[in-house]
């Protein structure tokens, strides 16, 4: 297995929603994630619900609209715990955030520093 770079961690850079998707998705998460109540969170590639604690967060970024600031949004990257397929979340922060967002986002395990090969293929 050959180990890829993964999606650059800096802050600040400014992208699109779409360009930050397809960045992830070139990088192996391809699949998508839904946030439901409880702290869970729905897999679309295997079609289970699952608590977010047992999910592993491996990136993490903020984006805010390009021509409205108040436009936020986080995108994850995530890896199913149910069948380890990975794929991205994208769910609203600030004052747009619902509940069942931030129940998800409190439960994730953060795997971001856990190892240089969380990036390979």
């Amino acid at each position: 297995m050959a180990a890829v770079r993964g999606p650059p961690e800096a802050a600040g850079e400014e992208r699109s929603l779409l360009a930050l998707l397809a960045e992830l998705e070139a990088h192996g998460y391809a699949g998508q994630f839904a946030t439901r109540p409880g702290g869970r969170l729905l897999c679309f590639s295997c079609g289970r619900v699952t608590d977010a604690h047992a999910a592993s967060l491996f990136a993490f970024r903020r984006l805010e609209g390009a021509s409205d600031p108040a436009d936020m949004v986080s995108v994850l990257a995530l890896a199913c715990p149910a069948c380890g397929n990975r794929g991205t979340l994208v769910v609203n922060y600030g004052p747009e955030m619902t509940a069942e967002d931030a129940e998800v986002l409190a439960a994730l395990a953060d795997r971001r520093g856990a190892s240089p090969e969380r990036w390979t293929a």
